[in-house]
């Protein structure tokens, strides 16, 4: 039996209109207090902080797309720029009336999105109820995340709870897909892995081939899949409890060229230097170093990226991902609020001055930003095959590229209690708060 509200956006309620007001006071009350101490010269002081942030995003895209001295000139740029617009407010004895100023915007932003948040909050992804698994596999590589299955015990606990162990251990490279189908097999009723989300994709394929139940154990390095689970990434041990007292989660699988993902898949700048032999010996050196070329279009595959309605010609990065990232602010880009949607997400970027590198400041609607979401992507280049990341893991696939999603092909077994899965964070929408504000409701 599935579970799970769903909200949808409809009218305000009487506690909303009021955030939204107090959004709007903030915002007022921001301005008039900048007017009222500074005068004229709030106008200098909101040019200059602007000003300032193009400056920082010039030097950023200098830096990255230039070598030696004017690299370094660059990095001073991005330091200095900073650094000189707060002296000069300090010595405009002026400090005081900036953090007020930002203080106020920042409760400008919180009430807002309090007010905006019902029309974005989606329905939870539904439970379904499931009987614990008789022959529980579980595959668990003890070198991933720093050591996090010896140092939870891991491979006792899933023993004790009646599960069969196979450690990924020794020189040898081990066929983990091939492993978990041999497996299945021999009678395993649930897959589970311990490890980082390439290799949580690839078992992910093998279960969604036998319709079997997944059970993610929370010990990778970044845990992206987990994340999105809503499953606890301080104690992976606390996944286990899904072998006695879980419920299912029917997810989507991504393919790129017939290889699942559960996250994603990196085409472009830096999914060619990760390929690079020098990488792993220097990330920074060799990424430093090669970036100018790939970001200038001298190096590197030149991509093109289609959908059904869309043709993105010569980006330099390109993302394709198992649903839509979260886009409300910058730190919900790494979360996604759903993993059922049935759609591939998809960011790519191509900027190729200065100004169009300051102008990504305008989030989503940027020039030489593209955003949207597709059934089914291809990639294509100038060359026969091109450097791929997908889920973390450094391939090289030929082209063109196809992308596709299989809409709820994985049975992922959690456990009914966990942290789960903050709603997402709603864009500033500052039409429709006035509209809230100006709201009368009458008879209550």
């Amino acid at each position: 039996m599935a579970t799970g509200e769903r909200r949808t956006p409809g009218h305000a309620s009487v506690a909303e209109r009021w955030l939204a007001r107090l959004s709007l006071a903030a915002v007022a009350a921001a301005v008039l207090v900048m007017l009222g101490v500074a005068g004229a010269k709030s106008l200098v002081l909101v040019a200059a902080a602007v000003g300032a942030l193009i400056l920082i995003a010039a030097g950023g895209w200098w830096a990255l797309t230039h070598r030696g001295v004017l690299r370094w000139l660059a990095v001073a740029l991005v330091v200095l720029v900073p650094a000189v617009l707060l002296s000069l407010y300090v010595l405009a004895q002026l400090t005081w009336l900036v953090l007020l100023t930002l203080g106020l915007c920042a409760v400008a932003v919180v009430a807002g999105r309090a007010a905006l948040s019902r029309d974005v909050t989606p329905k939870r992804m539904p439970e379904y109820e499931a009987t614990p698994p008789k022959r529980p596999f579980l595959i668990m590589n003890p070198r991933s995340g720093g050591g996090k299955v010896a140092k939870f015990g891991l491979v006792d606990k899933a023993k004790a709870l009646g599960a069969d162990v196979a450690l990924l251990e020794g020189p040898r490279t081990v066929d983990v897909a091939e492993l978990a189908r041999k497996a299945v097999a021999d009678g395993a009723d649930l897959l589970g892995v311990a490890g980082g989300d390439g290799t949580q994709a690839l078992v992910a394929g093998v279960a969604a081939e036998h319709d079997l139940p997944l059970l993610v154990i929370s010990a990778g390095t970044r845990n992206h899949f987990a994340l999105d689970l809503g499953l606890d990434r301080e104690d992976p041990s606390r996944c286990l409890d899904a072998l006695t007292d879980g419920v299912e989660l029917h997810v989507d699988l991504g393919l790129i060229s017939g290889r699942p993902f559960v996250n994603n898949a990196s085409f472009g700048a830096y999914a060619t230097v990760v390929q690079s032999p020098a990488y792993r010996a220097d990330k920074a050196h060799t990424t430093l170093d090669m970036l100018p070329d790939l970001i200038a279009g001298h190096r590197g595959p030149r991509l093109q990226a289609r959908t059904a309605d869309t043709s993105i010609q010569g980006p330099q990065a390109v993302l394709v991902s198992n649903n839509t990232y979260g886009m409300g602010d910058v730190a919900g880009l790494g979360r996604r609020a759903r993993l059922d949607g049935g759609v591939l997400g998809v960011v790519a970027i191509k900027v190729g001055s200065a100004m169009q590198a300051a102008g990504l400041l305008r989030g989503r609607h940027a020039q030489g930003l593209t955003i949207l979401s597709a059934s089914e992507v291809l990639i294509d280049a100038d060359q026969p095959d091109i450097p791929v990341g997908v889920d973390g893991e450094a391939l090289s696939l030929p082209t063109p590229v196809h992308c596709t999603i299989r809409r709820d092909a994985l049975r992922i077994r959690v456990p009914r209690h966990r942290p789960g899965v903050p709603p997402p964070k709603p864009q500033m929408d500052w039409r429709r708060l006035r509209k809230m504000a100006l709201t009368v409701a009458w008879g209550r």
